[in-house]
């Protein structure tokens, strides 16, 4: 199996320097498309609500991710803290929203990682990194010069500057970004983020600029690239066609996207009553016609 890049910038002292260079960004904090220029190392706190510490909720082997990063012995999940987004349906709700987890340092979460590893889990997956990219950076220097050498998967919201991305690169090996809503009123609407459908697709393609198509090895176990999992909203509000349309024209119709139907409304989706509709496996069936319309290659979950 091919090593992960970051053990080359580690060994040469360029992942050292990344780390440097992104916590900066915390002292005006421009991470995320959000733009909140809070001084996150003054105690300053923007739309995520956090500071300048890392917080994690929990990790451990998750076995029921994506196949490809569960194999045998689970993908090694790191649930982080709060959120860029905050979905007014999140599922997880409590760790988004309401932020319950434990700051700690950028050398416990490096222990965190070589435990996954020791555990025998095949990646290390960074749930909702966005706003703790830094510290993130920062862990896998160390743990990467104690030992570890697994692929590292992003999995984020989609909800990227692409700036702090190139700074990811030869970093991270399995970008897993999903993809929520292609109108603009309903980003807004559902997320505060109008500018999402546009944030997004220009992530995307930095994201298959840097890793390229889904790889597996010889066990089926995913090494590198991106994976995108896309959730089938009811009413047809996630705008499933124009997202196929979007990878099969501007990605690559050999794209791994993950077709999920396992939308429930969480948290304050009740105010919405349109959130409320029980028409998912209708607008299921709807998505995977428009992805297989398109030539995008699929997977049901």
């Amino acid at each position: 199996m091919p090593k992960p890049s970051y053990l080359a910038l580690a060994k040469n002292g360029e992942l050292s320097r990344r780390a440097d260079a992104l916590f900066d960004h915390l002292k005006d904090c421009d991470l995320c498309p959000r733009l909140c220029r809070v001084d996150r190392t003054a105690g300053e706190r923007g739309f995520c609500g956090v500071g300048d510490k890392v917080m994690v909720s929990s990790f451990g082997p998750h076995p029921g991710e994506e196949p490809e990063l569960v194999g045998r012995h689970g993908s090694g999940t790191i649930f982080f803290t709060s959120c860029n987004l905050l979905c007014v349906f999140c599922q997880n709700y409590d760790i988004s929203h309401l932020r319950r987890g434990k700051e700690q340092s950028c050398e416990a979460l490096a222990v965190s990682m070589m435990r996954l590893q020791g555990l025998g889990c095949h990646n290390i997956n960074l749930v909702t990194p966005t706003h703790f990219a830094p510290q993130i950076v920062r862990a896998i220097d160390i743990a990467a010069k104690a030992g570890l050498d697994l692929p590292i998967v992003y999995n984020c919201g989609g909800y990227e500057r692409v700036e702090i991305l190139r700074m990811l690169d030869g970093i991270i090996d399995i970008y897993m970004p999903d993809i929520k809503f292609s109108d603009h009123a309903a980003a807004e609407k559902y997320m505060h983020a109008e500018d999402y459908p546009d944030v997004v697709k220009m992530a995307l393609s930095e994201m298959h600029r840097q890793v390229g198509d889904l790889k597996v090895d010889d066990r089926g176990i995913a090494t590198r690239g991106l994976l995108i999992r896309h959730l089938v909203m009811p009413g047809g509000l996630a705008g499933s066609s124009e997202f196929a349309r979007f990878i099969a024209d501007e990605i690559s119709k050999n794209t791994y996207v993950n077709v999920m139907a396992q939308y429930r409304p969480e948290y304050r989706a009740r105010d919405y009553p349109e959130l409320m509709r029980l028409d998912i496996p209708e607008q299921y069936l709807a998505a995977k016609q428009a992805f297989e319309a398109f030539g995008v290659r699929w997977q049901p979950r």
